[in-house]
């Protein structure tokens, strides 16, 4: 296998051309998928569980009696938790410390505040009563993304947590069901693709309905949780992961190689890009991924990743590496510098930023403590990691005082009588004094 990134230059003619055409990533399903989707969410409306029984032996091949065999007993996941290997519970619980940790900081709080003839404002805060967790299954599942997803719903005081896990051929990722104890799901069903995500959103006789639907899953899944937003809410919409490396040619070209293989082997999709003004660190870069890909087991993944959509960038100076970042937006941020801190505070729009030359990726994906439920697509030019802030709502608080509905009430009159709406008009006037 050979690798082939592309090298573009920004002294090239047309270079953010060039770029912005490798970076567009089409995430629209096609019009099949588009169908078979729509007949899955009308069948589980009109059907509840009999369709989820029917959907979950025709793609999942499990025979169920009944509905309520969907259903995990709680101490599943207990069980779980304690029968894998002591270090993979050490690990699940530390980096479950972390996160949380994390998380806690992240709360909104309500406050209020009172103007001086008594009228009252003020933001009050709530949780979310109920949320559900699309989890992958089978052999495409990752811990990683309950911890990710379900802690920081706990520590905003989310009521109920469900989790939704398909079981292909009865096949159980016993780290998903510890991650989930860890976690502290409330309940878990064994169904996934569109069906889970529109019982999730409209409820069945079984399975409860939420108020919003986070966590990552395949093209029906995506497909179905753009159909159902509105009936309930979403974390995104995620497209392929992404990661992007600006290094001023000083850090070790076997790190770099590696951080870009970090992403590429998620799927083929996925893009890893590496900026740097130094063309021949670039050289380097790539000749340590030509030598270390034939030490990965997702080599084929990895090198339809990197043919496919992988770009070097060749730039005249960091200031001009921080301009291409900014325009890229990536899920992942590395800079690989040795003013890290510093150029970080240039960035405007990253998922998540990786500070100096000893921060890989891979740690935001794991432990380090922040969301790994990150933008995609160029989106972090308008939105933000997934944090306990999605699992919270704030509601206004308005309280008028005696001499604060006169005050008001003249302002909202006037303008109430501009807009032609009289009885907003006389409505605000009948509290004048």
């Amino acid at each position: 296998m050979t690798l082939r990134m592309r090298r573009l230059s920004t002294a090239n003619d047309d270079f953010y051309g060039q770029l912005e055409a490798m970076l567009a990533w089409e995430s629209v399903s096609d019009d099949a998928v588009f169908s078979t989707v729509n007949e899955i969410i009308r069948r589980i409306r009109a059907e509840g569980d009999a369709a989820l029984v029917d959907y979950t032996a025709r793609f999942d091949a499990l025979e169920l009696a009944d509905a309520a065999s969907l259903e995990m007993e709680k101490s599943r996941l207990i069980s779980a938790l304690e029968n894998i290997p002591r270090e993979q519970r050490e690990a699940l619980e530390q980096a479950a410390a972390r996160i949380r940790a994390y998380a806690e900081r992240q709360k909104l709080t309500s406050w209020q505040y009172t103007e001086d003839d008594g009228t009252v404002l003020g933001q009050q805060i709530a949780p979310l009563d109920s949320v559900g967790l699309y989890v992958p299954g089978g052999k495409a599942a990752y811990p990683s993304s309950v911890l990710m997803n379900a802690i920081p719903a706990r520590v905003a005081g989310v009521g109920e947590l469900v989790m939704v896990v398909p079981t292909p051929g009865g096949e159980v990722n016993e780290l998903v069901l510890a991650a989930a104890a860890v976690a502290g799901v409330d309940r878990v069903f064994t169904i996934g693709g569109a069906q889970a995500v529109a019982a999730l959103a409209y409820g069945t006789e079984t399975v409860p309905r939420v108020d919003k639907i986070v966590g990552p899953g395949n093209i029906y899944v995506a497909t179905a949780k753009r159909m159902v937003f509105g009936a309930v809410g979403i974390d995104m919409i995620a497209g392929p992961s992404e990661i992007l490396v600006v290094c001023d040619g000083d850090t070790d070209p076997d790190w770099i190689a590696l951080d870009l293989f970090s992403q590429a082997e998620h799927d083929e999709d996925a893009q890893s890009i590496l900026v740097s003004p130094d063309a021949a660190f670039i050289d380097r870069v790539m000749e340590s991924m030509e030598r270390l890909l034939a030490e990965m087991p997702r080599a084929d993944i990895i090198t339809a990743s990197i043919n496919g959509r992988g770009i070097a960038i060749e730039v005249r100076d960091i200031d001009e590496a921080i301009e291409v970042a900014n325009f890229i937006a990536p899920e992942h941020l590395e800079l690989s510098l040795a003013d890290a801190e510093n150029v970080a505070r240039r960035i405007r729009h990253a998922g998540a930023i990786f500070m100096g030359r000893y921060t890989a990726e891979a740690v935001g994906d794991y432990c380090a403590g922040p969301n790994h439920v990150l933008p995609t697509s160029r989106t972090a030019r308008f939105s933000s990691p997934l944090g306990v802030y999605d699992f919270q709502k704030r509601s206004s608080l308005i309280g008028c005082s005696a001499e604060g509905a006169s005050t008001l009430g003249r302002i909202a009159s006037m303008l109430a009588r501009g807009e032609g709406l009289v009885a907003h008009a006389r409505s605000a006037e009948k509290r004048i004094k």
